[in-house]
């Protein structure tokens, strides 16, 4: 069955949303080449930042050291299927047919058509996060239509066009604009939050629940791309507006949580 999505609006707490959209923007920030000389993240110098990151975190302050009778854990073999390929530093552009986008979007797509279940684990059964493909190279005839923004429906395991006020020359704009360092990925996918579908059953913990769906499916989808052939790697380099302004949706209803880029 399919639902309207502003159907969602009658049954969400207008202080709910209110309040999670207010907490979502706190971590917004203008990626734009008239800004990025002026603005900065942080003052953190680079070998502080090097220092903490990538590091476990040890709670046992009196130890310095674990015991030595304690058992070390074996990690999985080389060959072993959940063992994922390292994040893509810089894509080398090739373009992509658009099978191999079907291929690599099948773990997101309903177990079967009699089923709502996915490739993944959603908290209540909300699947509150929205999947749009992006071609990011302009140069692929084969996506239905011609097109070259889809809205991945899954359990009718197909793909919509996206509304007129869509324009993908300004979402491409929106996804590299900040990341020539990367090279030319080929695709982003991107995980949208429609924040009436993701609060109206369980309010404030279903924003909890969508940020952790958006794991689960970038991570199904990383282990496909391994399997497929392609690199991919998570990003957050954009800014929120810009992005759903290239989509065509509502920035007050739909936000982006993170996007995926493969090449």
């Amino acid at each position: 069955m399919s639902i309207p999505h502003d159907q969602y609006l009658k049954y969400t707490d207008e202080q709910v949303l209110s309040e999670i959209a207010e907490f979502h923007s706190k971590g917004n920030y203008t990626v734009h080449p008239v800004s990025q000389q002026m603005t900065t993240l942080h003052h953190l110098r680079s070998r502080d930042v090097e220092s903490l990151s990538g590091n476990e975190l040890r709670l046992n302050i009196l130890s310095s050291l674990p015991h030595r009778d304690n058992a070390e854990l074996h990690g999985l073999s080389a060959d072993h299927p959940l063992v994922r390929n390292d994040s893509c530093e810089r894509f080398d552009y090739q373009p992509l047919s658009f099978g191999q986008l079907e291929a690599l979007l099948v773990p997101l797509m309903a177990k079967a058509n009699s089923t709502f279940r996915r490739g993944y684990p959603s908290g209540g059964a909300l699947y509150p996060v929205e999947v749009f493909c992006c071609n990011l190279g302009h140069d692929q005839s084969d996506w239905p239509n011609g097109a070259e923004v889809l809205h991945l429906l899954p359990s009718s395991r197909t793909y919509e066009l996206l509304p007129p006020g869509s324009n993908n020359g300004r979402l491409c704009d929106a996804v590299v604009q900040a990341s020539q360092s990367i090279g030319r990925p080929s695709w982003a996918l991107i995980y949208i939050m429609y924040l009436p579908k993701t609060l109206f059953k369980y309010r404030y913990r279903g924003y909890r629940l969508a940020l952790i769906e958006s794991g689960a499916m970038s991570m199904v989808v990383d282990l496909r791309c391994k399997e497929l052939g392609l690199k991919n790697r998570m990003w957050s380099g954009f800014t929120d507006h810009q992005i759903t302004r290239g989509l065509g949706l509502n920035p007050a209803l739909f936000f982006p949580a993170c996007m995926q880029l493969v090449g």
